[in-house]
Order: C-alpha cells, then sequence, then structure tokens
C-alpha cells in the first residue's frame, strides 16, 4: 500500500513538473509587456462628462544580454559603469574589459569593441 502511494506521486510530480517548469520559462523569457488601464475624464462645453477606460500597453524596454553580443549602451537600463566592482562581489575585470551595470545585471565588455564576456543576472539590488 506504502510502496504504491509512492509511486503515484512520484509518477505524479514527473508528469506535472516539466508543464509547470515550461510555464514559468514561457513567462520568463516571453515578451516582456506591462498593461494599464487609464481613464479619461472629459469636460464637454454642454455640461456632460465623457468618461473612457482605454488599456495601454507598453513593452519593457529591458533587454536581455548574452555573451558574445555587442554591447550598445543606448539599449541598457539604468546605464553605469562600475568601478568599485569588489562592493557587487564581482571578479576583477581582465585586462582590456571592464564591468557595466544595465538595469539589475551586470555585464562585462571589452573596451575596444564592446563585445560581452560574462553577464551576471540580478547582480545589483
Amino acid at each position: 500500500m506504502f510502496k504504491k502511494l509512492i509511486m503515484a506521486l512520484t509518477a505524479t510530480t514527473m508528469i506535472a513538473g516539466p508543464i509547470v517548469t515550461a510555464q514559468a520559462q514561457a513567462q520568463t523569457y516571453g515578451p516582456h509587456r506591462q498593461q494599464a488601464t487609464r481613464t479619461v475624464v472629459k469636460h464637454n462645453p454642454h455640461g456632460r462628462t465623457v468618461v473612457k477606460k482605454q488599456t495601454v500597453v507598453r513593452k519593457d524596454t529591458h533587454r536581455r544580454w548574452a555573451k558574445g553580443q555587442r554591447f550598445d549602451r543606448r539599449y541598457a537600463t539604468n546605464y553605469r559603469v562600475i568601478n568599485n566592482y569588489r562592493d557587487y562581489r564581482l571578479n576583477a575585470p581582465p585586462r582590456g574589459y571592464h564591468w557595466v551595470r544595465s538595469g539589475n545585471d551586470a555585464v562585462l565588455v571589452a573596451l575596444t569593441s564592446g563585445i560581452i564576456g560574462a553577464v551576471i543576472g540580478s547582480a545589483i539590488r
């Protein structure tokens, strides 16, 4: 009896596990959009009030950086050069590289070519 119960629970987690992780990945790596409802109130000259509800969809401007891409600071959110990399528990950059901040990510960028050497996600809080 106990063995059958354990086998049933194991089978259930093996089946449900990939579904849950696939949904989480779809939410994480899908297109990031922010949806908000905005109410517009207009007053007509005849004393009538018109109320409209509009749904505004904004695309998130956060860019996902990857090793080997060319880093362009125009697409980086909250761009800063990290001079005190030890405060963020980052390794010293190799010669010819420097750490920069893009959102909450730390990106190791080559000085001359702008090629990304490493990306550490959520390194900056």
